[in-house]
């Protein structure tokens, strides 16, 4: 995405050291760190749910598609071609 060298880093903290002043500055890097952390724990979340939800699609396809060739074969047995019935 973006990447910033060292020189690009110094400014941006010069910048924020003279908008913010030296007493703020500490406080504004904690807030911005738990901020980070949240978006990373919701981030995860997001992810592991639609992995779950992935998953659970999964295993109802499988067992979808377990149950078709025993309806198959109960048309057999009751005589109905399944070729007839397309």
């Amino acid at each position: 995405m973006f990447s910033f060298a060292m020189p690009e880093l110094i400014l941006i903290l010069v910048i924020a050291l003279v908008v913010f002043g030296p007493g703020k500055l500490p406080e504004l890097g904690k807030a911005l760190g738990k901020g980070m952390q949240e978006f990373r724990r919701a981030t995860g979340e997001v992810v592991e749910e639609k992995a779950i939800n992935i998953e659970a699609k999964a295993i109802e396809e499988k067992n979808r598609l377990d149950k078709l060739p025993a309806a198959e074969s109960e048309r057999r047995a009751a005589g109905v071609n399944s070729q007839e019935q397309r």
